[in-house]
């Protein structure tokens, strides 16, 4: 058994475990190429988050949708670098919305050199993607924008909040699909349409992915409660600290405001709404969602999300990268204990 990609990924099949680690070191090799610059200042700061490392988990996908086609045609590999890229620059510019200092265990752009600079450098890595997305056809540059314009937009929603009378859940669930969900059904059908693959099939791994991506911001979301720094490799309670309702947030208020709702919940929910900056009401705060039913409804709206997910990949023809789909699925789910 080998493992490759993000999560432990397993792949017992030798020839696509080469295939998929060839992609993906070629991947590797085109973000380095396509973020020089001839400007030395602009190449340390664009390959600043590349050279930092990631999961890689969209490029992955590129590579085993390009699987039900001929996963060695031309635009497999440039489009994978173009998905990369494009979420590479959301990075870039969510750390200055969010005013992050550390992101993938390095200084943020933002920390480092100021929001001017992390903005721009967010853009050029959009120019960047859009100059090689151009080589790759009029479809591929459509689909792209698509993509971008949903992405945006989840972002807007999410900073503008639910409007009057929709359910916060709903509506988080709406962001999730459009700032997570959009990109990664890009990187499965882009896998696709690139290899030759049969347009049923594109579409097939295009809603596959939409789901998956939901998952994994839903296990993200459970991981910040549920985990310790030791498992995750990130700080528990981030988003906590910082103020953002995830799931398991809106499923304590959702429950506090129900006929079913107790003054402890509502206590909980007081707790949640005043300032975690300082370290005991933040660790009170943790302790008490982590004992909440409220955490494992979000669990099983993960679990839900990505049995969805496996089972739009059934009318698939059975093979290896068939089962490595399914596996990210249960890879999903486990990341959300």
């Amino acid at each position: 058994m080998t493992v490759v990609g993000p999560f432990g990924l397993s792949v017992r099949d030798q020839a696509l475990e080469a295939d998929v680690q060839a992609g993906l070191a070629a991947v590797e090799e085109g973000l380095l190429e396509a973020t020089k610059s001839d400007v030395p200042f602009i190449t340390e700061a664009a390959q600043h988050l590349v050279r930092a490392g990631g999961k890689r988990f969209r490029p992955l996908l590129v590579m085993l949708a390009a699987q039900f086609g001929d996963p060695y045609s031309p635009g497999v590999v440039p489009s994978a670098v173009v998905v990369e890229l494009t979420h590479l620059a959301t990075l870039y510019h969510d750390d200055v919305m969010d005013e992050a200092e550390v992101r993938r265990g390095v200084a943020s752009a933002n920390a480092r050199w100021g929001n001017s600079v992390a903005v721009l450098t967010g853009d050029f890595l959009f120019a960047r993607a859009s100059h090689i997305l151009a080589d790759l056809g009029p479809e591929a540059v459509r689909i792209q924008a698509e993509a971008f314009e949903r992405l945006v937009t989840g972002q807007i929603l999410e900073t503008a909040g639910p409007r009057d009378g929709r359910d916060p859940i709903d509506h988080y669930l709406d962001v999730l699909a459009g700032k997570t969900g959009s990109l990664v059904a890009v990187a499965c059908r882009f896998g696709a349409m690139m290899s030759g693959a049969e347009e049923s099939m594109a579409n097939i791994l295009t809603q596959y992915g939409e789901r998956l991506g939901t998952a994994f911001q839903l296990a993200d979301d459970v991981l910040d409660i549920a985990s310790d720094s030791h498992e995750s490799g990130k700080t528990p309670g981030t988003d906590l600290r910082e103020g953002i309702p995830t799931l398991p947030v809106l499923r304590l208020r959702a429950r506090a405001e129900s006929d079913a709702g107790t003054p402890e919940d509502r206590a909980l929910c007081e707790l949640l709404a005043g300032d975690l900056t300082d370290d005991v009401r933040h660790a009170e705060a943790l302790a008490g969602l982590r004992a909440h039913p409220a955490l494992e409804e979000a669990r099983r709206d993960t679990v839900r999300y990505a049995e969805e997910a496996r089972a739009t990949l059934a009318p698939l023809p059975s093979c290896t990268s068939k089962v490595a789909l399914e596996g990210l699925c249960d890879a999903v789910v486990h990341r959300a204990g």
